[in-house]
């Protein structure tokens, strides 16, 4: 009889609060903050510090968060794109998926949306951009140019036009309109890294690894270009000094025009470039851990900076004996009259635009920020959000000169790799340490509920009672903390070198320590008075036995009867001792790298051992002998632990994954994934219903025992089967520049045609079905007995019904994989839906696409033509009377809003932003009067 296991299926991650994979940002109140946390996309409420919401996908592998992007046009929408190349549109109110797009053959690594929310684009590892249609979930074309990673997207409304940052040191300039590359800029010597433009369109801003900030004019209409381009050449005879304008020759048609640089602070390479939202500031966030904060100033600010550079640049010729500069050949020109402003503010610089105003430095390293679109604070500038290097978040208000720190989450999680995890007897307190930390957890809840300062924990473990732990540390202390009262009560020096491996007395009475300093020693607990003035008692430990060894100790472990203790040291070997008298019993060789974990299964009959050569070892304890070697894992086995009272036991390793194992068979059974690091730790609960693991990617995972059976020989067959459908069998037509079709074949896209194919065949089995009973019955239909799996619908709202189970982001590759006569035979169907009026639009949608696949068929086919002739009119109408229902509902609309606008305030509404409009005028009218007065008071002086 074949055996069959239960599965176990991963229920929770909890310790993470935000990854470096995903740039953070706000929503469009301000008041969340979104981030990645590699699989999970969560939802921050940065003043209550607690997460609002945690996002994952439901089914299929769980690919890491790599984008974020917000739909403008609505207050819940966010898209976000993953590892695997989809891309999944929230909605952070609901917590439900609303869309799935799959294109991409790679990670998804930038996100755009235009101003109305109706276009996103997305780029990607496989260097191609797609524009998607965000309303009808679909993919328009994909733009294909660029060499190498697609690092940042940003829309030009106005132009109608897509800019987009790479890797391969160019930025491109595509025409949406026309689907092509209209400007191609080679400014930077490397990768450009981010871009960004200003609100008001007035600048795109692209960072490199250089020391500078590349700025350029955006041109929207052709007599400007003409202009700029003209003062542009003025510029660089000016100034050859400046390399940065001097990016190769350049069309008159060009939409973005070189205005200069900016110079940068940090050596670090530009990794996000942001305007807040009213324009008014720049950030430069570097690989490091700054941000650069640059003031856009206005047009009469930066028209009076070029003069006075002009002026400088004037003074400076003449005393080198060149005189004046020639008409037409400087800046200033004719502008030298104060009443010529435009001549002036074309001849303005990116140097005369930005203005350096404050760098915003933390102690650890930033991956990403953000501007909050909410309105300042009176007194400040604004507010970002930061996402730390060690998983935490900060946000901070920017003053003139300065910046703060309001808010900040970081305790739901490590700020570094999580290398021990322990779990009390009774499963209730999960201990987790790093290398300043120790929390305890609900390891059903994944809830933080205390947090201690520790020294760089290694091994650890809950002392019987569940009240109290001890933790080993990287300096050979052993710490013991008290749970309830979240305190470190004890530190012990207990060895002089790392203390790599704690294992706990069977009869909980002490534990057993092991260390890079050669020593085991063993511990007894005991309780002392405590240094308080009630007199309480407190634990402490007292050394009893010492086993001197000649190698580094790396792992320890008592079998349950406590006879035997095994020792892996540094040499590769295992020993095994007496415990009582610490005698030697069998040495177990065969490892060639040394044995990092270890673990004795509950009835003392196996050990188990993983080492550094990627192999678990299973030996038998009566003589030393090695039963079976497994390789295991594609890196370093870090974690081996038994099923308390069975054989079966799980293995962690560098490689993330975690692998559940039948030592008696020596047969994998499982392999869960789920890490996207090295796994350091793992801790099987004392009833084997759940397991916890420990990552360097800072989080903790819970792995649930489910009541769903399952058999090895299906396991294996579903692990080759993933294999395959992993290997890259995508076309590559070698195209390199050009565009193509926004989707891409999938699984998902090959089912969705199977059943569009098994659709229409039931179809037309049921159709010929009722013709030949009508035949037989003299033209009556009754006594038909109907095709019970059509679920009592006509044969055409069945295949109707087919279509629109089909994701739109599907459909077009569905129907690429139709065969033409079912295609035909689909395109006959479409002429009742339109003309019954159901589902007109996904109907025309499938008469274009199929239409399109197959035109030189159609063409050719002359059954075809009565179909075709047949759907001409019928589509016209169709959409005459949808367009007709859209016009009546719009006016309709627009009626309903004008009669609440007369009954209410709202003609009012615009008055705040009126008197804010005023009080700026008045202050820049106040700037510009100001030097005039200064200007008098030498010649007052003198006629006095």
């Amino acid at each position: 009889m074949v055996k069959a296991y239960l599965r176990y299926e991963e229920g929770a991650a909890f310790g993470l609060v935000a990854s470096g994979e995903a740039r953070v940002c706000f929503d469009n109140s301000g008041k969340l903050l979104l981030a990645g946390a590699l699989e999970q996309f969560l939802v921050w409420n940065v003043k209550q510090g607690r997460c609002v919401n945690l996002l994952v996908p439901s089914a299929g592998a769980r690919p890491l968060v790599t984008a974020i992007a917000t739909a403008p046009s609505s207050a819940s929408l966010v898209a976000v794109g993953y590892k695997d190349g989809t891309i999944r549109v929230w909605d952070i109110v609901k917590g439900t998926c609303e869309m799935v797009l799959t294109g991409h053959k790679g990670a998804v690594t930038a996100l755009a949306y235009n101003k109305t929310g109706s276009l996103l684009a997305s780029g990607s590892t496989d260097t191609d951009i797609i524009v998607w249609d965000a309303v009808a979930e679909t993919g328009l074309y994909r733009l294909k140019g660029h060499r190498d990673q697609v690092t940042d997207l940003v829309f030009l409304e106005r132009s109608k036009k897509l800019v987009s940052g790479c890797k391969d040191t160019h930025v491109r300039v595509w025409d949406l309109d026309t689907q092509s590359c209209v400007q191609r800029i080679v400014s930077h010597r490397s990768a450009v890294w981010a871009l960004d433009v200003d609100p008001s369109e007035r600048f795109v801003v692209t960072g490199s690894a250089d020391a500078e900030i590349r700025v350029f004019g955006v041109v929207n209409d052709e007599g400007a270009q003409k202009e700029v381009h003209a003062v542009v050449e003025d510029m660089e005879h000016a100034d050859d000094s400046n390399d940065g304008s001097k990016v190769g020759p350049r069309s008159k048609w060009d939409i973005l025009v070189p205005m200069g640089s900016i110079a940068r602070q940090s050596a670090d390479r530009v990794s996000t470039l942001k305007f807040n939202p009213s324009g008014t500031l720049l950030g430069c966030q570097v690989a490091g851990k700054s941000i650069e904060i640059f003031r856009v100033l206005g047009e009469s600010e930066a028209a009076k900076k070029a003069k006075r550079r002009e002026k400088r640049r004037r003074e400076k010729a003449a005393k080198a004996g060149k005189g004046e500069a020639t008409d037409g050949q400087g800046f200033g020109g004719e502008g030298e009259q104060e009443g010529n402003a435009s001549s002036m503010a074309g001849n303005i610089s990116a140097a005369d635009e930005f203005q350096r105003l404050q760098l915003v430095r933390l102690k650890q390293k930033i991956t990403s920020f953000s501007f909050c679109p909410a309105e300042a604070k009176k007194g400040t500038l604004g507010t970002i959000g930061i996402a730390v290097y060690n998983n935490s978040l900060e946000v901070q208000e920017l003053q003139e000169e300065s910046s703060s720190r309001v808010h900040s989450i970081e305790l739901p999680g490590h700020r570094s790799d999580v290398r021990m995890a322990a779990l009390s007897s009774d499963s209730t307190t999960l201990m987790t340490a790093s290398h300043n930390a120790v929390k305890i957890w609900n390891p059903r809840s994944g809830v933080c509920l205390r947090t201690v300062e520790s020294g760089y924990g290694l091994c650890g473990a809950v002392v019987p009672g569940n009240r109290q732990a001890i933790l080993g540390t990287k300096a050979g202390g052993i710490e013991i903390f008290d749970i309830a009262g979240a305190e470190r009560t004890q530190v012990l020096e207990a060895h002089s070198g790392a203390v790599w491996s704690l294992a706990p007395m069977p009869d909980g009475s002490g534990f057993v320590s092991g260390s890079a300093d050669k020593n085991v020693k063993f511990w007894d607990y005991e309780l002392v008075q405590g240094d308080d003035k009630v007199g309480s008692k407190q634990l402490s430990i007292r050394n009893t036995r010492t086993l001197q060894m000649a190698d580094d100790v790396l792992c320890v472990r008592l079998s349950p009867d406590a006879r035997y203790i095994a020792v892996a040291l540094l040499d590769s070997t295992i020993k095994i001792f007496f415990t009582d008298t610490l005698k030697f019993f069998v040495s177990l060789y065969g490892h060639k790298l040394p044995v990092l974990s270890m673990d004795i299964s509950s009835d003392g009959a196996l050990l188990a051992s993983g080492s550094g050569d990627k192999n678990v070892k299973i030996w038998g304890m009566d003589f030393g002998d090695c039963r079976k070697s497994l390789f295991a894992h594609g890196d370093s086995v870090t974690a081996v632990q038994f099923v308390p009272k069975t054989h079966y036991m799980f293995s962690a390793g560098k490689d993330g994954v975690v692998k559940y194992w039948d030592a008696d068979k020596f047969e994998l059974l499982l392999t869960l994934e789920g890490h996207h690091a090295a796994a350091w730790c793992l801790a099987v609960s004392p009833h084997g219903d759940f397991l916890v693991t420990g990552s360097q990617d800072r989080s903790i995972r819970r792995l649930d025992r489910t009541e769903e059976p399952f058999f090895i020989e299906e396991e294996r067959e579903k692990r080759l089967e993933t294999m395959f459908e992993a290997t890259d069998n995508t076309r590559d037509d070698g195209v390199d520049q050009g565009v193509e079709v926004g989707s891409k074949r999938t699984q998902e896209t090959l089912s969705a045609a199977d059943s569009i194919i098994e659709a229409v065949d039931m179809a037309d089995s049921e159709i010929e079905r009722l013709r030949v009973h009508k035949k037989s019955t003299n033209g009556k239909e009754d006594g038909f007995q109907a095709n019970v799996l059509m679920l009592g619908l006509s044969p055409s709202d069945y295949v109707l019904r087919s279509i629109s189970s089909v994701r739109p982001s599907d459909l077009e590759q569905a129907l690429l994989s139709l065969p033409f006569n079912d295609a035909l035979k689909l395109l006959s169907y479409t002429q009742g839906w339109i003309a019954s009026g159901s589902q007109v639009e996904l109907a025309c949608r499938v008469v274009v696409m199929l239409v399109r696949i197959h035109h030189s068929q159609l063409t050719a086919t002359s059954s075809a033509r009565a179909t075709l002739t047949g759907l001409h009119p019928v589509i016209h109408g169709g959409v005459q009377k949808l367009k007709d229902v859209l016009g009546y509902n719009s006016a309709g609309m627009a009626l309903v809003q004008s009669m609440l606008a007369m009954r209410s305030d709202a003609m009012f509404q615009d008055a705040g932003q009126k008197v804010l409009d005023i009080r700026k005028k008045l202050a820049e009218r106040r700037e510009e009067s100001r030097p005039r007065k200064r200007q008098k008071k030498p010649n007052q002086a003198a006629k006095q």
